[in-house]
Formats: structure tokens, C-alpha cells, sequence
């Protein structure tokens, strides 16, 4: 199995560093489109599902969003700083090293979210009011929550496995794991919502069994021998340098899955000041706005690993490339849906209320004005993929921090002072065209760094060279 896994390394790398990157781009990010499309659907069809209850249900829904976005939070913290650390372990060769970051990053995700799910568990009524949870909502709001903290720690596991997979480039893989856990969601919460009564808990429920099995699917390769790295407890390596890596890109991760996480306890409280139909509102544009961004979030996350891979391999002007070519399909997405959206915003809001008309007013609103600024967002997405990429965490942090806490909580708390609801509806829009005085510095900067280890080392560069040193370099900030 050892020479076969050795193969398959050796053909990954010779993709990643010798194919033209406006295939391998496509090769590796479409997967991941697809796979963040899957995850954003079944969260549209658990709000789509959960409309039919009446408004407090929605919005409900919208609530427990951030709780979700927390303990995600927590999973890619662990997922996606071991994935950047073994994208590069790979890139230069170092298989084995790589086999144990997966194995005792996911283990360790696991253990941690599970401890921090009892804790929410025992105190989930407190919890949900905290989350911005309004006297109406507060009862499905704990219905639902009680379902995904039991199925928390499915969900590390899940996002643990599926960005092994992307690290390595196994894109594929890790898409069937989301699709399945899709096709489960979507046949189960009309059944346990409707036919068996359970209303907004059985959305939750149907959640829930979701990720168990799409953490099952996702073991499957890992299993069977089909990936090129190995996950087993027998792997498990607690060490400290070890850690230090994870936590290098893990933290600024963590941070910012977290931070939306807040942003979304702060825009709820906010919105529910008003009423139910502004917070479902603001819940359902923010799905659907998340719908569209996921398929450029795919791209960024599949050029990752190509970055990885480039770097560690030393190869820095393929991963400018490989940049450039990332950005020119991202914002040819983005412009093409984002037009489309635009134009049907009535519409797609409209598909989660019947009766609401604030609610497609407000929806609407808040949907169009993110189209018209959804290029900055893409781009900031793929300029924070390049420091994820490299292992970059001052940059990373700065970019995770920008766009929710810098820019956006200030801009919602001064916009709505001054202008209510229709300062809530702008604060998003404003907050991605500000976040790009901070990306576009940043973006110059990396290009820069990349050039001059280009200039230093640039026989590694060449496409007929020979193998490239196989030694990490510390990552430097």
C-alpha cells in the first residue's frame, strides 16, 4: 500500500507543478465549488423548509446560523491549519510528516468540539437569547440548537476530513462526502418536519444525521487506502511542533469563522430590535448571498492547496500564476451570477415567505446591493487564499479580521444609529468596498515577497528542472 500511495504522491505533485494552471485550477477548485454549493443548499433547504412554520421559525433558523458558524469555527480552525501545513509537507516531499498533522489534527478537533458542545448543551437556553433569539423565537430556537450540538462533534469530524482531502488535492473525495450529507438533508426534513410533525426540530434533526453521514462517506477514503494520506489513531502525534503549525494558519481561521460568527450574534440582536420579519429577513439574504459567494469560496480553497504545493516545492512564480488565473475565473463567476441574482432578488427572497411582504422588501434590498459590491468580496477571498496558502498567518489574521470586524460591525453600529433599518440593509455592502484598502496592500506585498524569492532562487522556477529540495522552510512571517 506504502508504494502505491508513493505513486499516487508523485503523480499529484507532477499535476500540481507541471500542468498549465488554467487546468489545474479547474481540475482542483471545481470540486470544491461544487462541495460549498452542496453546504450553503442544504442550509437554504433547511431555511426553505423551516418558511412553511411561519416567521419566528425562520428566523429561528437564522439564529442558530451562528451557532453553527461557531462550531464550524472551531473545525476549521483545526482542518484548515493542518491543511495548509500539509499542502506544503507535500510539496516537498514529505509524505509521512503529513499523514500525522491529518491524523492528530482531526482527532484533536474532535475531543475539543465535543468538550466545547456539552458546555452549550447544559447551557443552551441562555445561549439562544444570547445569539439574539426574540420571546417568539426563543422555543424553536433551543428545538433547533439541542439537534446540532448533539451531532457537533460529526461536524468537526466532517470539516476535519473533507480539508484533508483538499490538501492533498483530493477535491473529488471530498465532494461526495458533501453531496451525500446533501441528499440525506433534503430527504429528511420534509419528512421529519411535515409527515412526522416535529417542525423546526426536525429541520434540526435532519441536520444533524446529515453530517454523520457525510462524516462516514468522507472516512471512506481514508479507509480504503484511496487517499494519499493516512488517517489512524496509531498516527497520532501530540507534539508541540506539530501544533505550533496548525495553530500558525489554524488560529487566524478560527478567527475568522468566529468572527462571523459574532457578526452574525450582533446583526441578529440588532435586526430582531425591530421584529421577526427584519431578522428573517437579514437570515435569508444572508443565505442567499452566501449561496453565490460559496462558489468563488470554492475556488479560493481549491487554489490553496496549489499554493501549498508550489511553495513547498519552491515553485513562487507558478503560484502568482496560479493566483492571477484563480482571480480571472472567480470574478467571471461572481459578475455572471451576481447579474443574474440581481435581477431575480424579488424572486429567490420571495421562494421563503408567502405572506411577508417586509420581509421580500428587506430581503431584496439587502441581496441587490451585496451583488453590486460581491466582486470586492470574491476578491478578498482569493487574496486571503494566498496567505492561507503559504502559511502566512499575520496576513491571513489581518484579512479574517478586516471584513467583519474592522469594517463591518462598525459600519452596521454607526449606519444603524443613523439611519435604522436602511443602515442595516447598506452596512455589509460598505464593509466589502472598505475591506479592499486592506486587501489590496496586502496583495502587493505578497506579490512582492513571492518576486524576490523568485529573483533568489530562480533555477527552481524553470519547468525542466531537477527535483526540488525537499527541506521546509520555517515559514516566516
Amino acid at each position: 500500500m506504502d508504494t502505491n500511495i508513493e505513486a499516487k504522491r508523485s503523480e499529484r505533485r507532477r499535476l500540481m507543478l507541471e500542468e498549465s494552471v488554467f487546468k489545474v485550477v479547474p481540475i482542483i477548485a471545481l470540486p470544491m465549488v461544487i462541495s460549498m454549493l452542496i453546504d450553503s443548499f442544504y442550509n437554504l433547504a433547511d431555511t426553505y423548509f423551516v418558511s412553511q412554520l411561519g416567521t419566528a421559525a425562520t428566523a429561528a433558523v437564522g439564529i442558530n446560523n451562528s451557532l453553527m458558524h461557531f462550531i464550524r469555527a472551531l473545525g476549521m480552525g483545526f482542518g484548515m491549519g493542518a491543511a495548509s501545513y500539509i499542502s506544503r509537507l507535500l510539496g516537498a516531499k514529505r509524505g509521512d510528516e503529513a499523514s500525522r498533522v491529518a491524523s492528530t489534527a482531526v482527532i484533536t478537533s474532535i475531543v475539543f468540539v465535543s468538550a466545547a458542545a456539552v458546555i452549550a448543551f447544559v447551557f443552551r437556553g441562555p445561549l439562544v437569547t444570547l445569539l439574539g433569539a426574540t420571546a417568539t423565537s426563543k422555543r424553536y430556537s433551543m428545538d433547533y440548537a439541542t439537534y446540532i450540538l448533539l451531532a457537533a462533534p460529526f461536524t468537526a469530524g466532517e470539516i476535519g476530513l473533507s480539508q484533508t482531502l483538499r490538501s492533498e488535492g483530493s477535491t473529488t473525495y471530498s465532494m461526495i462526502g458533501m453531496l451525500s450529507g446533501c441528499f440525506v438533508n433534503l430527504a429528511l426534513d420534509p419528512l421529519f418536519i411535515f409527515a412526522f410533525k416535529w417542525g423546526v426540530a426536525g429541520a434540526a434533526a435532519a441536520t444533524a444525521l446529515s453530517k454523520v453521514v457525510a462524516f462516514i462517506v468522507l472516512l471512506t477514503p481514508f479507509l480504503r487506502g484511496k487517499s494519499l494520506i493516512r488517517i489512524s489513531p496509531k498516527l497520532f502525534s501530540p507534539r508541540k511542533d506539530i501544533y505550533v503549525e496548525i495553530a500558525r494558519m489554524g488560529i487566524p481561521s478560527f478567527l475568522r469563522a468566529c468572527i462571523m460568527s459574532i457578526a452574525n450574534v450582533v446583526t441578529n440582536n440588532y435586526a430582531g430590535s425591530y421584529n421577526d420579519s427584519v431578522l428573517a429577513a437579514v437570515s435569508i439574504s444572508n443565505r442567499i448571498m452566501i449561496f453565490v459567494g460559496s462558489m468563488v469560496m470554492g475556488f479560493g480553497q481549491g487554489f490553496q492547496p496549489i499554493a501549498g504545493y508550489c511553495y513547498g516545492a519552491k515553485r513562487y512564480k507558478r503560484v502568482r500564476s496560479a493566483f492571477w488565473a484563480t482571480t480571472a475565473f472567480g470574478l467571471a463567476i461572481c459578475l455572471t451570477f451576481g447579474t443574474v441574482l440581481y435581477i431575480l432578488a424579488p424572486q429567490a427572497v420571495g421562494l421563503f415567505t408567502s405572506t411577508d411582504s417586509e420581509i421580500v422588501r428587506i430581503g431584496s434590498y439587502m441581496v441587490r446591493v451585496q451583488c453590486l459590491t460581491l466582486p470586492f468580496h470574491v476578491w478578498g477571498m482569493i487574496i486571503n487564499g494566498v496567505f492561507q496558502g503559504l502559511g502566512r498567518p499575520i496576513g491571513a489574521t489581518i484579512l479574517g479580521l478586516s471584513r467583519q470586524v474592522i469594517c463591518f460591525i462598525p459600519s452596521m453600529i454607526i449606519l444603524n444609529v443613523m439611519f435604522g433599518v436602511d443602515g442595516l440593509m447598506n452596512a455589509q455592502a460598505i464593509s466589502d468596498c472598505l475591506t479592499m484598502f486592506i486587501a489590496v496592500p496586502l496583495l502587493i506585498y505578497i506579490l512582492n515577497f513571492l518576486k524576490k524569492r523568485e529573483k533568489e532562487n530562480p533555477q527552481c522556477d524553470e519547468e525542466e528542472t531537477a527535483e526540488p529540495e525537499v527541506i521546509l522552510e520555517p515559514f516566516d512571517n
